[in-house]
């Protein structure tokens, strides 16, 4: 990293997908909001819906069109289980689809959880000036996400190239 170029906080929100999980019991968004915060981020909105995809639509539509909005982090639903829609919910609202993040992704979990990885359908997309990253339900995926590839891209110190350019 580059110490001469400045930092800058993003604004983002975070999305728990769960048929099951209560607000207290989401260990995952509330990692995901304590590692951003750490990091310097600003969590903008926080919420929790059920794994519907017209739900998932209207959350996360509302907040790419919201100019605060810079990043949406997802936690739940890119399972294979046939509740799991997220994937299936977000792709058409892409207008890039950053194809890496869900290969490095599932490269990394590969060392963590083996061939269990497979199963993996995390995703990110860029949608009106405003990423969006799929992640898998589990506290230790959100974990490996965030500190070994979300973090990096989210930095605007971070060389040679991050995404925090194509957000402001």
């Amino acid at each position: 990293m580059s110490s001469s170029k400045q930092f800058t906080a993003l604004n983002i929100c975070v999305l728990t997908v769960s048929d099951t999980r209560t607000r207290e019991q989401d260990t995952s968004g509330q990692k995901l909001q304590d590692m951003l915060e750490t990091a310097g981020h600003t969590l903008y909105q926080r919420e929790l819906i059920r794994d519907e995809v017209y739900q998932m639509r209207a959350v996360v539509s509302a907040w790419i069109a919201d100019p605060k909005a810079q990043v949406v982090l997802i936690t739940g639903g890119t399972g294979f289980s046939g509740r799991d829609s997220t994937p299936e919910a977000m792709a058409p609202l892409f207008d890039k689809t950053i194809v890496g993040f869900g290969e490095l992704f599932r490269q990394i979990s590969y060392e963590e959880i083996g061939t269990s990885t497979i199963q993996s359908r995390a995703l990110a997309g860029l949608a009106n000036r405003t990423l969006v990253f799929c992640l898998p339900g589990s506290t230790g995926a959100c974990t490996t996400a965030w500190e070994k590839i979300i973090s990096h891209q989210l930095d605007s110190r971070q060389g040679p190239c991050n995404f925090v350019g194509q957000l402001l």
